[in-house]
């Protein structure tokens, strides 16, 4: 029979984000979050303005939502499960915010950078920017901030050469991404921060309208030229872009390396392996098992739907929390082991449906070639703290650390 959820009879105590990883391993998703996973893979939840979404967790019905058009991404919409309070002057929308027509047409605009051919041309020159950060990492002081000698200027190298944005604007991006990202940042701060880029991009695309180059964001000048997109449309998906090329893969870079240190026996499949296949294998179990994007993927639902024995009813939310679908034991035996042998291709880490992430491409990139090169190349790499010592971001919706003080 299906069940409707009735706030005069029943409570939504759980709050939901921020919590904190389960006690004693940081590397998993909150067991609140989990409780009831394989029974209930339904169930309400608390907002910080006290809504009470449909907090998703399982696995299959992550994935049958997320492909249902029933539901939208939009949060302008009523009952949209917002994480944060939304700044009164309103701000810009990306096109991942935004449902079909609309976001197709917006986002056919930027698919062909990151088809999987043309991507898997930059393994060369991802190569060099990793081999180069790792030369330059082994000639430095000890110990290191990994983060800042190496997970962070990794992707934002790359993802700054593909946009056409100068890398020694690094700085400024970085700082304003963070702060957007930030759960805990008051709405002026965020809105500041994102207009800030806005700002920048816009001069970077006058820049581009005037000289094009090969690169991303000429090419988007070159759709405003044809008057398929507006100048500010072309900078707010280039502000998306910049941000998305680079805070999740570094956080990933990072937190990786950690939890491989953390696991001997799996850091040593890849420090001792040249074999692709191997390093493709491990980055999407490592994908699953971290799983860094902690907010989940937010929509609200424009018509009832019946799923899992739950009637989510029309302008209610939903959150699918993938870090905790991807933990679902009925898909990933023994979910909370590490095992780079395990077939992990099937993961929600990128979304799935129509909005599943355009640049996971790059991504899976970039972490092959830095998991396949860091540990072979450094091999007695080691954590220079204890664990619980190593500052970890639970105050923003893309999991990390802050710094991972390593030697060797």
């Amino acid at each position: 029979m299906t069940q409707t959820f009735d706030p005069a009879t029943e409570r939504a105590d759980l709050p939901f984000f921020p919590m904190a990883r389960a006690a004693g391993c940081p590397f998993d998703p909150p067991p609140e979050a989990r409780a009831g996973q394989q029974e209930d893979p339904l169930r309400r939840v608390r907002l910080w303005d006290g809504s009470t979404p449909w907090l998703v967790t399982g696995y299959a019905e992550q994935r049958t939502l997320l492909a249902d058009p029933r539901v939208s991404s939009d949060p302008d919409r009523p009952g949209y499960p917002s994480s944060v309070p939304r700044n009164p002057e309103g701000s810009s929308i990306s096109f991942i915010l935004m449902d079909d027509p609309e976001h197709a047409r917006l986002r056919r605009m930027v698919t062909a950078p990151f088809a999987i051919k043309r991507v898997r041309a930059l393994r060369p020159a991802v190569q060099k920017i990793v081999d180069g950060l790792i030369d330059d990492l082994l000639a430095g002081p000890k110990p290191a901030d990994l983060v800042e000698a190496f997970a962070l200027p990794v992707p934002s190298l790359v993802i700054c050469e593909l946009l056409g944005v100068p890398y020694t604007d690094h700085g400024f991006f970085q700082s304003k991404s963070s702060t957007i990202i930030k759960r805990d940042a008051a709405p002026e701060q965020r809105f500041a921060a994102s207009q800030a880029l806005s700002t920048y991009l816009d001069a970077l695309m006058g820049d581009k309208l005037d000289r094009p180059g090969d690169d991303l964001l000429s090419g988007l000048a070159e759709r405003v030229r044809a008057g398929e997109l507006t100048r500010g449309e072309a900078a707010q998906m280039g502000v998306l872009l910049l941000i998305a090329g680079h805070e999740t893969t570094a956080n990933m870079i990072a937190l990786g390396t950690l939890a491989l240190l953390e696991h001997p026996d799996q850091l040593a499949i890849l420090r001792d392996t040249d074999d692709r296949a191997v390093v493709a294998s491990a980055v999407e179990e490592l994908l699953r098992y971290l799983n860094i994007t902690h907010n989940g993927r937010r929509r609200v639902a424009l018509e009832d739907i019946e799923i899992a024995g739950r009637l989510i009813r029309a302008g209610e939310g939903v959150i699918l929390a993938n870090d905790v679908g991807n933990r679902d034991p009925r898909v990933f035996p023994e979910p909370d082991r590490l095992d780079l042998r395990r077939d992990a291709r099937r993961h929600v880490a990128f979304g799935f449906g129509v909005h599943q992430c355009l640049g996971q491409p790059l991504a899976r990139l970039e972490l092959e070639v830095v998991y396949g090169t860091l540990y072979r190349r450094v091999p007695t790499l080691r954590l220079a703290t204890e664990l619980e010592r190593v500052p970890f971001k639970h105050d923003g919706s893309v999991y990390g650390v802050y710094e991972l003080p390593v030697t060797w």
